[in-house]
């Protein structure tokens, strides 16, 4: 299988490390190793100092499966298997769910394998469904229900959605779980930024408590604040689907690292407490960031999203919204994400938007470079 680069990894791959003030992440601030372990019981601090470094079951440990199950209604531990990550965790899902001749519809948008996994096994067979820019990133369901045909096998979304921040509605919800179930049709829901919404009402159920056929995307690196754990997973009550998944990850990972698993369970113990950690930090970031747009509203029109750690805002100046981001690190060393590392071989995409974060500690550094930039004060070096 030949993929195309991917742009918004391979843009990271260059700046992501030197960059001095890094407002393009979409994760939330993490938290030293020492920091973690202050969360574990006694049970979880023993089993740490005697921890055997060997091979994990593929699946993922049964405590740490029955940890993740515990976060859902409906699902039990053996309806969750573990990836390395989300992006393992994305392949295998979209390798379980798709063959050669079938269709699927995907929303743009988007991380980009969420798209070129399908067009990959898919080929032209592929529907982009376009987050509406002047609703802020909202789905249109009647759409999506046009886009159906009768070899569709998969839809795929994210929600709140990277990197608009958009969220459904429940009723929305609701609908789009209907159109999947009236064609039997598996619904890949990636809901890494699920529990940092605005509005806590705003929160969706997750996809695979609603229906059978849903697989339920998810990993510590976003909303929890744990990338360097690299622990991701899918719960779904297609069992069909996750064995077909588990074979394939016999080629990839074939385990996730034991120290990580165990520190994934300290997290979801704990995990009402540090999502509310990364809820508070996004909500006082979100204000400084309104403001700091605001100020300048010459410059740039702001959307505050609905949820997740990232906005999409949109750059007026006319030198253009790549030149403006090229500029802005290397001029000043603060790292947004261009329009162009969100183009679509789907549909059109926004060509004048640019993604920020904001689940982070060192925003109000960052913008002071930025701000330095635009008063005409940056330096290069």
């Amino acid at each position: 299988m030949r993929l195309p680069e991917f742009r918004l990894e391979a843009y990271f791959s260059r700046w992501e490390f030197s960059a001095r003030y890094n407002l393009a992440a979409s994760d939330a601030e993490s938290m030293p190793l020492r920091e973690l372990l202050s969360y574990a019981n006694d049970d979880e601090r023993a089993a740490w100092e005697e921890l055997h470094l060997g091979y994990v079951p593929t699946w993922g440990e049964p405590a740490l499966r029955a940890a993740i199950a515990a976060t859902y209604d409906a699902i039990a531990p053996d309806d969750v298997l573990c990836f390395a990550g989300a992006q393992e965790g994305l392949w295998c899902a979209m390798h379980a769910a798709l063959e050669p001749g079938d269709h699927a519809i995907v929303t743009v948008p988007n991380y980009q394998s969420l798209e070129t996994l399908p067009r990959a096994i898919c080929g032209d067979a592929v529907t982009g469904i376009v987050l509406r820019a002047e609703s802020n990133g909202r789905l249109d369901l009647d759409e999506l229900a046009r886009a159906f045909r009768p070899d569709t096998r998969l839809v795929a979304i994210n929600v709140p959605n990277n990197p608009t921040g958009a969220v459904l509605s429940h009723a929305e919800f609701d609908r789009l779980i209907a159109l999947c179930a009236e064609r039997d049709v598996v619904l890949l829901s990636d809901e890494v930024y699920r529990g940092v919404e605005r509005d806590p009402a705003r929160t969706l159920p997750q996809a695979a408590d609603r229906y059978e056929r849903a697989l339920s995307l998810n990993v510590l690196s976003k909303a929890y604040g744990f990338p360097g754990l690299r622990v991701g997973w899918i719960a779904s009550r297609d069992r069909a689907l996750l064995e077909r998944m588990e074979k394939m990850k016999h080629y990839l990972s074939i385990c996730n690292a034991a120290p990580s698993e165990l520190l994934a369970r300290i997290v979801l113990r704990n995990r009402e407490t540090l999502l509310a950690r990364t809820r508070e930090r996004a909500r006082a970031n979100l204000a400084v960031l309104a403001d700091f747009f605001a100020e300048f509203g010459d410059r740039y029109d702001w959307y505050e999203p609905d949820g997740a750690c990232i906005a999409f805002p949109r750059y007026l100046g006319g030198d253009g919204v790549e030149e403006h981001c090229r500029r802005l690190i290397e001029e000043a060393g603060v790292l947004l994400l261009p329009a162009s590392l969100y183009r679509s071989d789907l549909a059109p995409t926004p060509s004048d938007r640019f993604r920020v974060g904001f689940g982070r500690a060192h925003l109000r550094e960052g913008l002071a470079a930025w701000r330095a930039f635009l008063e005409g004060g940056a330096t290069t070096g």
